[in-house]
């Protein structure tokens, strides 16, 4: 057992059971002045200390537990990741050491503000619709797994050190990661790697009897990379992708599960081809620059931006980023955050968010400073990617992509150049929609706020009624 001061928590037993320090001290067998070093944290309680507190007053050691103290601390830093000011990992094991209680209601604090912002969520959903009898459907396997992966922070860690372990073993062969990966599958597996040149969209198909994987011939080096780093998950560390899964909600959700195999597989090649440590200093030493980053690891914008939300490695974390892909009609495909931004889950954000106006500036990156109504501000960078086309004539498949971080974090990132970030005023106020939006003087606004009762007066023209008038 390490040194462990816990003096508020022997007060507190002390005061629960009415019990002077003399008469404590007594029944414990302790000396009074010996009590009180430890009542004022100048001596750590001992195992010896603590098996006579569980004998003679019946107290629970778990109440002392380490691993109690660890798995409070885990959850006072999941609550806290968004603070105004940052609080530090001692402070936190202070907090769990000497005040648990407190940090046990911080916690329970933060699962109630997220279940009030899931209410609102619901409610945005129900409202989205003018229908008086919608009621929200059953969340899609899609969104099942995307909450899944932002209630691990987007980040697996055990997934990652293994890709990290494999990529320095590929690095150390001489040749390209594609073909290591090939050979591996190869004398490891026994699965033949083919090139095929109409897919009919199909990137990878694995045949299990023939032992065969197909890839398309289309594909990249580092789409190829991809592609293989995801079947080598898929055989290789099956179990532990499985136990990840062993949790609700996809105990029991078959295609929940399905598609979360496949994303974990895919995390596991993206850091595969980005390994965390090599990619993680080299975004810091570039200042988060996602074109340069791009050109270092030879991988798209989309690649980039989806690594830089999940390096949260809790001995060596990033910029906790939140990544978006939307396409025109406003439909959020991808949603991942390394920290807390409450992404709609049926589109229809706010249409002053940066991450549309991309549209208007293919290629270009914008950068804004958004205020969400809860008065955080953040930095959002967006960029549109086109991808897919066949032929003279054939559609191409545009998105827009948004990363983007809390404004604490922003001097840390090359596009913050030239923002004021300490001016309030330089944030576009912004969203989740304009039914549960209560900024009622906003140019945007295509409804009124549900939470405010109608106000129209004949005699003056303040706004045009939504949807009636000319």
């Amino acid at each position: 057992m390490k040194k462990t001061f816990m003096g508020v928590r022997l007060r507190k037993l002390r005061a629960e059971r009415g019990l002077s320090q003399i008469a404590m001290a007594n029944e414990l067998g302790l000396s009074p002045s010996y009590l009180n070093q430890l009542e004022q944290n100048q001596r750590p309680l001992t195992v010896a200390v603590l098996l006579k507190i569980h004998r003679t007053l019946g107290v629970d050691v778990q109440q002392f537990s380490e691993d109690e103290e660890a798995r409070l601390i885990a959850g006072m830093r999941e609550a806290l990741a968004d603070a105004p000011e940052q609080v530090t990992l001692p402070e936190l094991e202070e907090v769990a050491a000497q005040m648990p209680a407190l940090g046990r209601a911080l916690i329970a604090l933060h699962r109630r503000n997220l279940e009030a912002m899931e209410q609102l969520e619901t409610m945005a959903l129900r409202l989205g619709d003018d229908r008086s009898d919608v009621t929200a459907p059953r969340a899609t396997p899609f969104e099942v797994v995307r909450d899944f992966f932002v209630a691990h922070q987007n980040h697996f860690d055990g997934l990652d050190r293994a890709a990290e372990s494999l990529a320095g073993e590929a690095e150390a062969s001489g040749g390209t990661l594609t073909e290591w990966l090939a050979q591996r599958l190869l004398q490891k597996h026994g699965v033949r790697v083919l090139f095929a040149g109409d897919t009919k969209d199909i990137k990878r198909h694995y045949e299990p009897a023939a032992h065969a994987l197909r890839l398309s011939s289309a594909l990249g080096a580092a789409q190829q990379a991809f592609q293989l780093g995801t079947q080598l998950a898929l055989l290789e560390l099956g179990d532990e992708i499985e136990s990840l899964m062993d949790a609700p909600p996809l105990t029991e959700d078959v295609p929940s599960r399905k598609l979360a195999r496949i994303g974990l597989a895919n995390y596991f090649a993206g850091a595969l081809l980005l390994p965390y440590g090599k990619f993680l200093q080299a975004a810091e030493s570039l200042r988060y620059d996602i074109d340069l980053l791009g050109q270092r690891f030879g991988v798209g914008f989309e690649t980039v931006c989806h690594r830089l939300s999940s390096l949260q490695r809790p001995a060596a974390p990033g910029v906790p980023f939140f990544f978006v892909r939307v396409d025109r009609a406003g439909n959020i495909s991808k949603r991942q955050s390394a920290t807390h931004f409450h992404f709609s889950r049926t589109g229809g954000t706010c249409p002053l968010w940066n991450v549309y106006e991309a549209f208007g500036q293919p290629g270009h990156i914008l950068t804004q400073l958004a205020s969400m109504p809860d008065g955080r501000t953040y930095l959002w960078i967006a960029r549109t990617v086109s991808r897919g086309q066949r032929g003279y004539g054939s559609p191409r498949k545009t998105f827009s992509i948004g990363l983007g971080c809390d404004i604490r974090h922003a001097p840390r990132l090359v596009y913050a150049k030239g923002l004021d970030l300490r001016d309030p005023e330089a944030a576009t106020p912004i969203g989740m929609g304009c039914k549960v939006c209560e900024r009622m003087h906003c140019p945007q606004r295509a409804f009124p706020f549900v939470g405010r009762p109608l106000d129209v007066d004949e005699n003056q023209s303040r706004f045009t009624p939504y949807g009636i008038a000319w």
